[in-house]
């Protein structure tokens, strides 16, 4: 399969609409008041890796230590680079046969830059890998279609949502007269009523005591403990829905994106709206803090991703993508981002192609 690695400032792109800038924030929530040199954004430009694909990449995650980016979506497989030595195609490492339908979704480990899994909406799966080998460690298959993972900071639990908007659970350990430590399935209900909990994302608290979930039809943002599942608090959020939320790694913020093109950030000792970026001009698809907290990336509906600052909410720069991301991934220890998707598909154009892209210095 042939590639291309190009810059994003090519001419035949579309032109990219500028952020709207909010009133200017209160002066001692500036970098400049609080001592700190934000990255000059403006001076980066994107790396972009096409893969021509009637596909689109769906999901691109960082290892915990950072040394490794995993990418799914096309060709049934995961694919794993070490970008600081190539992002080449062929440096790729492979890890097939695990599913027999097309990956959706990555996640790592949070305790181990070589642990991960993957999961399939169309054959059902939930497979585990281990980098230092090709083959899978564990298939789990499941009743519905998973649509989301989320680690909890042990990495022994994780939960995920389905396609029909519902939690699932597994846990990592031993039943029975197991010898060894595996992945096992989990029912999950909530301890009100009993019935499934409704969810299109989760997110753990950095404890992992709490989780954090979005419904696609709900306004509101839910709090139940873990792993009660007691509700502890509902906040509302989104006029048209919430779609994703993302959790500061400082745990002073709670971030929510809606299908009302607004990013809230929710203070986690009061519950209450601190902030609310307006700079977006499209539905919210993803979003993601940078390791210091200072930074918030924004994916959306529109061929481009917004950094804005955290403490005041203004937008620093609007990276060009080749076409909309459904996510976005902050690095963990360095100010660059990966996002992915698909290329517009234009009449009389080239065929489309699915792509992976970094962002930030060094890139």
């Amino acid at each position: 399969m042939s590639h291309q690695i190009a810059n994003s400032n090519s001419k035949d792109e579309d032109e990219i609409p500028p952020p709207e800038r909010p009133p200017s924030p209160p002066p001692h929530t500036t970098f400049a008041a609080r001592g700190l040199h934000a990255p000059t954004f403006s001076a980066f430009r994107p790396r972009d890796i096409r893969f021509p694909s009637q596909q689109s990449m769906t999901h691109v995650a960082w290892s915990c230590d950072g040394r490794k980016l995993g990418a799914v979506g096309i060709d049934k497989v995961a694919r794993v680079w070490q970008p600081e030595k190539s992002m080449e195609l062929r440096s790729a490492s492979i890890f097939s046969q695990g599913h027999s339908e097309d990956v959706d979704y990555i996640a790592w480990n949070p305790t181990h830059p070589e642990l991960f899994c993957t999961s399939s909406q169309r054959d059902r799966r939930v497979v585990f890998w281990d980098g230092r080998q090709s083959r899978h460690v564990q298939q789990i298959q499941l009743k519905y279609s998973p649509q989301q993972l989320n680690y909890s900071p042990d990495g022994k639990t994780i939960l995920y949502t389905t396609i029909g908007r519902t939690l699932g659970a597994l846990t990592f350990g031993r039943e029975g007269e197991e010898t060894r430590d595996q992945w096992h399935v989990q029912t999950v209900t909530d301890s009100a009523t009993g019935k499934a909990v409704p969810a299109s994302t989760v997110t753990f608290n950095h404890v992992g005591d709490a989780i954090f979930l979005t419904f696609s039809t709900e306004s509101n943002l839910r709090i139940m403990s873990y792993p009660g599942l007691a509700l502890m608090s509902s906040v509302p959020a989104h006029v048209a829905g919430c779609q994703t939320a993302a959790l500061d790694p400082r745990g002073r913020y709670l971030a929510s994106g809606g299908n009302d093109s607004i990013v809230n950030l929710f203070d986690l000792s009061e519950w209450l709206c601190a902030r609310t970026i307006t700079s977006c001009d499209n539905a919210v698809t993803g979003l993601s803090f940078s390791h210091d907290g200072e930074f918030i990336a924004i994916a959306s509906a529109g061929s481009f991703i917004d950094i804005c600052a955290v403490e005041t909410g203004m937008p620093l720069h609007r990276v060009p993508a080749l076409g909309p991301a459904p996510t976005v991934s902050w690095h963990p220890s360095k100010h660059v981002i990966a996002y992915c998707g698909q290329t517009k598909i234009r009449e009389g154009g080239p065929p489309p192609a699915a792509w992976i892209s970094l962002f930030g210095p060094g890139m």
